[in-house]
């Protein structure tokens, strides 16, 4: 490269680093549009609306009902955010949550009315139509049409003009279908899929249709939205509406169709926007503590590296300024599960400069000059920057397909995070080095020189670690079952896993969360004897106080206390039992995406390595840190709320990314090895050779982490502190059993001679 290209380079990247600061701060616009400000927070960190439906029509519906009910509105919410919960109340109330919007009413108008779908016939049994289509003028002057219906929905059940309900609706996707035409043009539709009891009766309602040859109107929350013409019956349950004219219309028709479809018909009781649960107080310390986390890392990788460690940091921030830059670009929901993926990924992006610089003192040492160290350490650590990002980036893309609505923000943010972490790694960085050594800086002092160590003898180690884990495994197992005696459950589930108890105060004031977390949180928590959660009401004095399970007497201390040391009328205090916001069909989900992730990890694994042994090894050492963690929930009794899926899916992520770094040497020195070299000397150099990689990866994420959890509030201290027991137990398994695993199993299972 030459020194004026290097010239150009420098500022270019300092230009476009400068201006994505700039766009992150202050927006591309008058009104801040694009700028970090206007990123959308969940409910936890920022709150949203919330609004309360009641069972219409059932005095007490049943709990499966309630369940699927549930499910499926869990589903249909999640279009405004992956982050959206639903949640039951009392025995026929359900609560839907859903951050970062604050229009309740525009809200309400798209769901519109759950469980309100009828398949109407055109006319009734004597020849009378019960809707017709009536031209209306349109606002640019022209005329269009509407179906009006012309009798009562009582009527129409009543008179068998009515057949076909939402309930015998299985699923209604978008999509598109060929024409009958000869040029097979593609048009929109919708396919619709019945339920077994629904097939009969909606073949008999098509075949009437047919034979009539009209339509048959879908009407919902008081309107026909589509009147289909009937053209065959259709005995398979199987239908199809079309021609849609644009897809978006025929993705709206077919979620109305779905929400519509729920067994129990819903009407609003209220709607409200809620505050965040943490708080303006944990946006501010989270903040403080991630710039306070770089900046300590970035000191370390200039003090360790030097002067390439003054590249990974411009490298780092540029990274860091993509990712704002991007969760606003592609209008991401950020949560705490959110934080969790860019840690994650921050911790990667140090990773992968680590790799490099190690290979290029490596290089330097053996004699190579600067230019050259440069290019083959960049070269040979390719193989193992990509591998290991691309089997977390397996993992957050099926998370993203199979898991539930939180694991999804999860998986978005560590998913964006591996992409830009690859970017500025392998190009920002990269080109930084070069054109700093063509403005002149070619000593090697300014770069590190590496020198051989001692190879230590890990495998000779393996019994005691083994042991060593195995006992501690052990050991969390048996703290598990003495929780569970004890306490009814092996882990400190929080209420997102259990439910609890909702008690909704009407102060005569507005009060603050951070008021309410000070001042009236500890009086509750005296009584229930746990954690509370708070949301306050957006222009009122409501607010929500969020508990265990409370019997009638701890009830009625808590309104004792309410109206004797804070002056609250009884009347103005209201409790509820509501259930866990963590369904499970989101543990199921969350368990098949974590199981299929693995098996795709595995898969890979085997193709890049040519070896089962490598994945199996890996795997291991991943189900090993799960479990040292889940034995540390276990014995600290740290609560487990949703965020707890967000950290394993992180020590899943670290973990692996980890022995893949070392697996990938351990593969190199086998492609290099000599007829003196036998697999446990291999081994143990790769071991030894990546042990920086490990220490200083593991250590520059470790940072970030603690100083999160020594000035996070309460709840970011829940998911920082087992996270940092993760990593340090990720780099354990890396250096201290994943190669011994491999080694066993290699001496074990041979491969055959060829």
């Amino acid at each position: 490269m030459k020194k004026d290209r290097a010239i150009v380079i420098l500022l270019c990247i300092l230009l476009i680093l400068t201006g994505v600061i700039y766009v992150d701060i202050f927006g591309v616009n008058a009104e801040g549009e694009g700028s970090a400000s206007s990123i959308k927070l969940g409910l936890d960190l920022a709150g949203g609306v919330s609004i309360t439906y009641q069972v219409v029509g059932e005095e007490n519906p049943s709990a499966t009902d309630m369940k699927d009910t549930i499910a499926k509105l869990q589903k249909r919410v999640e279009q405004y955010s992956t982050e959206a919960i639903v949640y039951q109340e009392g025995s026929d109330r359900i609560n839907i949550e859903i951050p970062g919007v604050k229009d309740a009413n525009a809200i309400l108008q798209e769901l519109g009315r759950p469980g309100a779908l009828y398949f109407i016939a055109q006319t009734d049994s004597e020849g009378n139509l019960n809707y017709s289509q009536q031209s209306v003028p349109g606002a640019n002057g022209e005329y269009g049409y509407v179906y009006v219906l012309h009798k009562s929905i009582e009527e129409l059940l009543e008179n068998g003009s009515i057949l076909v309900q939402g309930t015998d609706v299985k699923d209604a996707q978008a999509g598109t279908t060929r024409t009958n035409n000869t040029l097979q043009n593609s048009v929109y539709a919708v396919d619709l899929v019945m339920t077994e009891e629904g097939r009969e009766r909606f073949a008999q309602a098509t075949e009437n249709a047919r034979d009539k040859n009209e339509t048959l109107a879908i009407y919902y929350d008081g309107n026909i939205i589509s009147a289909p013409k009937v053209n065959v019956a259709i005995t398979d349950g199987n239908a199809q509406i079309s021609p849609i004219e644009s897809y978006e219309k025929a993705e709206s028709l077919a979620s109305t169709i779905r929400i519509g479809g729920l067994k129990l018909e819903l009407e609003e009781l209220h709607s409200k926007v809620v505050g965040a649960q943490l708080g303006v107080e944990a946006i501010d310390t989270s903040l403080k503590a991630g710039a306070i986390g770089l900046g300590i890392v970035a000191v370390f990788m200039i003090v360790v590296y030097l002067l390439p460690g003054v590249a990974s940091v411009i490298g780092l921030f540029s990274y860091v300024a993509l990712v704002i830059l991007l969760l606003r670009g592609f209008d991401m929901t950020l949560t705490l599960s959110g934080v969790a993926g860019i840690i994650l990924s921050i911790g990667m992006a140090v990773d992968a400069n680590v790799i490099i610089f190690a290979r290029i003192r490596e290089e330097l040492a053996t004699g190579k000059t600067v230019r050259n160290a440069i290019k083959i350490g960049f070269d040979k650590a390719l193989s193992a920057i990509v591998d290991g990002n691309i089997t977390t980036l397996i993992a957050a893309g099926v998370l993203l397909l199979l898991g539930p609505g939180t694991v999804k923000g999860f998986a978005q943010t560590l998913a964006l995070g591996i992409v830009l972490s690859m970017f500025t790694s392998l190009v920002v960085t990269r080109y930084l080095i070069y054109a700093f050594y063509a403005l002149g800086l070619k000593s090697e002092k300014l770069y590190g020189l590496g020198k051989e160590g001692k190879v230590l003898s890990i495998l000779s180690k393996k019994g005691i670690c083994f042991a060593v884990s195995g006992v501690i495994i052990l050991a969390g197992f048996v703290v598990m079952g003495i929780n569970k005696a004890s306490t009814g459950d092996v882990l400190n589930y929080s209420l997102e896993f259990k439910g609890g108890t909702a008690t909704t105060v009407t102060f005569q004031e507005a009060m603050t969360l951070e008021k309410a977390n000070s001042q009236v949180a500890p009086l509750i928590e005296e009584i229930v004897g746990g954690s509370v959660q708070i949301q306050t009401v957006q222009d009122s004095g409501e607010v929500i106080f969020k508990t265990s399970s409370l019997g009638v007497e701890e009830r009625q201390a808590l309104e004792q206390m309410f109206t004797e040391k804070l002056g609250v009328s009884r009347e103005l205090i209201n409790s509820e039992t509501i259930s866990s916001t963590i369904s499970n069909e989101m543990k199921s989900d969350t368990i098949l995406a974590v199981i299929v992730a693995i098996v795709c990890m595995l898969i890979y694994i085997r193709i890049r390595f040519s070896d089962i042994r490598f994945g199996i090894s890996s795997i291991v050492a991943l189900l090993h840190d799960v479990l040292v963690v889940l034995a540390f929930y276990a014995v600290a009794r740290v609560s487990v709320s949703n965020t707890f899926v967000a950290c394993m899916l992180t020590i899943v992520g670290y973990s692996i990314n980890a022995t893949i770094v070392i697996f990938d040497r351990v593969r190199e020195n086998i492609g290099a090895m000599t007829h003196k070299e036998d697999l446990k000397e291999i081994v143990d150099r790769s071991v030894t050779q990546t042990m920086s990689r490990s220490i200083f990866t593991s250590l520059t994420t470790f940072i970030m982490v603690a100083v999160l959890y020594v000035m996070g509030v309460t709840s970011i201290k829940d998911f920082a502190l087992p996270l940092m027991v993760g990593i340090v137990c990720g780099a354990y398994s890396s250096i201290c059993l994943a190669g011994s695993l491999w080694y066993i199993l290699r001496m074990k299972f041979a491969p055959r001679a060829k």
